[in-house]
C-alpha cells in the first residue's frame, strides 16, 4: 500500500504526514551521500516513515473541527490507550515493520539519546538525528530544534523535558550524534535543509510499504 493510502487509512493529519516525510526526506539525503559502512536503508526508510504514526493521541482535541478527525481521534483511544509509543509500534507491526524495524523504532526517541550515542546501529542513530531535525514547520538545526522543544515541554508533567539537567545531556548526546554521522557523510548538517529535501519528499509519496 502506498504511504499516503496508509496515513489516509489512519486519518493522518496532514501537519503530522508532512513531518514524517520530511523525517525520511532527511535520512534518504544521507543514504544518498553515506560513505561509511553498509546501511539498511529499506528499514530506516520504513521505520521513518511510520514513526510517529501514534502521535494523533498527543494532538488536542481542538485541533481540529473536522467531525472526521474528532471521530478517528476517539478510535485511537479506545484501540490504543493514552501511550503514543505504544501506538507507534502497534501501528508499525500492522503495517509491516520487521522485528529488527520495530527495534530501530523503538530506539530512535530522543529520551533515548544517550544510549543511542554509545550505540553501534547506525541505523537507529540516522532515524533518531533526522527526528530531531525537524521542526513543526520544517528542517532546522539540530541545537535550536531541541532547546525549542526544551522550552516548549518544559511544563509537561512527565516528560523527560521537564527536568533541565536530563534535557541538556539529551541535547548534548544529540550533538554528539550528529558527529559520528556527519564523520561518514559526504555533506555537513547545513546541506540538509528544506530545499535539499523537496524533490526526494515528492519521490516518498509514492513509496510501497509492501
Amino acid at each position: 500500500m502506498n504511504i499516503l493510502e496508509i496515513y489516509e487509512k489512519y486519518g493522518i493529519p496532514e501537519n503530522l504526514q508532512m513531518h514524517m516525510l520530511r523525517v525520511t526526506a532527511c535520512t534518504n539525503l544521507i543514504i544518498d551521500n553515506w560513505k561509511g559502512g553498509n546501511l539498511e536503508k529499506e528499514a530506516i526508510t520504513r521505520v521513518s516513515l511510520l514513526h510517529d504514526m501514534g502521535n494523533i493521541l498527543k494532538i488536542p482535541e481542538d485541533f481540529s473541527d473536522n467531525p472526521k478527525f474528532i471521530e478517528n481521534r476517539k478510535k485511537y483511544f479506545e484501540k490504543y490507550g493514552t501511550n503514543e509509543h505504544e501506538a507507534n509500534l502497534e501501528i508499525g507491526k500492522i503495517e509491516g515493520l520487521s522485528e529488527y524495524e520495530s527495534k530501530i523504532l523503538d530506539g530512535k526517541r530522543s529520551r533515548k539519546n544517550e544510549e543511542t550515542l554509545v550505540s553501534d546501529s547506525y541505523e537507529i542513530k540516522i532515524c533518531a538525528y533526522c527526528d530531531q531535525r525537524v521542526a513543526p514547520d520544517g528542517v532546522v538545526g539540530i541545537k535550536e530544534r531541541l532547546e525549542d522543544a526544551k522550552v516548549r515541554y518544559k511544563d509537561r508533567p512527565m516528560s523527560v523535558w521537564s527536568d533541565e539537567e536530563k534535557a541538556n545531556r539529551m541535547i548534548e548526546c544529540a550533538l554528539e550524534i550528529e558527529k559520528q554521522i556527519m564523520q561518514f557523510c559526504k555533506i555537513k548538517p547545513e546541506d540538509i535543509n528544506d530545499k535539499s529535501i523537496e524533490n526526494y519528499i515528492e519521490k516518498l509519496k509514492k513509496y510501497d510499504m509492501r
